[in-house]
């Protein structure tokens, strides 16, 4: 792979181009973005080569399609359009269902690899990426079979040099398990921190007393909301049905206070103490 075209230069698109340029000689990284100043940033600190448009696709042998997921079902199919016969174009998005169905009948939906890393962090923008953020990361593959076998070798390669594991998954699977791993520990950041914050008017106050435990839980708030909008909107039932659960377990462990039920409290953490087992597992 030579010509290298990232859309969308923020942490995860420019987290990509990094990795890609330190792992392959003479490749050049265009970028496209619709924010000129994230262009001329990202020029600024080497994560891409140069500024493109989507009409240059057609020289692309790798189109990165890192972008908010509601713009992004409307660029993907655009995207296909203009690139050659055997571009690989693959997406980043935390929602898979919808962005899968946006190019069911699509004439190059073989080209296309519907993907989620499961990296990243609370920052945005060019400045955010950083080398290394996928080695060892997983990363989600949907609907594999409809990707043409040779760019499906293209791609697995890829994401092997860059340290992923990989775990396939049909979309709708994929959307209902990551609304409990990750769109709800999104929503309980921002809700914890709008708590505080409503409550706690002198901010002062709320860093000078919150310890490493709260700045831990909160760290998610400080994530992008134009990225996170559209993630709940697109994932909507998946997300209301695991708040409906979190929100029936806040509620059990009021009762619990309420009752004096220290005891059921303590039974309650004990049990999810077993969360600790899986987390070592997972790394």
């Amino acid at each position: 792979m030579k010509q290298i075209y990232i859309i969308g230069v923020g942490l995860i698109g420019g987290s990509m181009a990094l990795d890609i340029k330190s792992k392959y000689e003479n490749v050049t990284v265009f970028g496209i973005d619709n924010n000129q100043k994230h262009i001329e940033e990202a020029i600024a600190l080497k994560v891409i080569d140069a500024e493109a448009k989507l009409e240059d696709l057609q020289n692309a042998d790798l189109v990165v399609l890192a972008i908010p997921v509601d713009v992004a079902l409307l660029e993907l199919p655009k995207v296909l359009h203009h690139i050659a016969d055997t571009t690989l174009v693959f997406d980043v998005g935390s929602t898979k269902s919808p962005i899968c169905q946006a190019v069911e009948q699509h004439p190059r939906r073989r080209n296309f690899l519907a993907a989620h890393p499961i990296a990243g962090t609370e920052f945005s923008g060019p400045s955010a990426a950083i080398p290394g953020l996928f080695n060892a990361k997983a990363n989600i593959i949907c609907e594999v079979e409809k990707t043409a076998f040779k760019l499906q070798e293209k791609a697995l390669q890829l994401f092997s040099d860059l340290g992923m594991r990989i775990r396939y998954m049909n979309p709708v699977a994929h959307d209902k398990h990551i609304a409990y791993v990750s769109h709800l520990s999104h929503i309980s950041a921002f809700m914890l921190g709008k708590t505080v914050i409503d409550k706690e008017r002198n901010e002062r106050d709320i860093f000078d007393m919150a310890g490493s435990g709260f700045e831990s839980t909160v760290r998610l708030a400080k994530s992008s909301p134009n990225m996170w909008t559209p993630i709940f909107k697109q994932n909507k039932d998946n997300v209301i049905e695991t708040l409906e659960e979190y929100i029936s377990n806040l509620q059990q462990f009021k009762n619990y206070m309420e009752a004096d039920d220290f005891e059921g409290i303590f039974n309650e953490m004990k049990n999810t103490n077993h969360i600790k087992e899986i987390l070592k597992g997972i790394k």
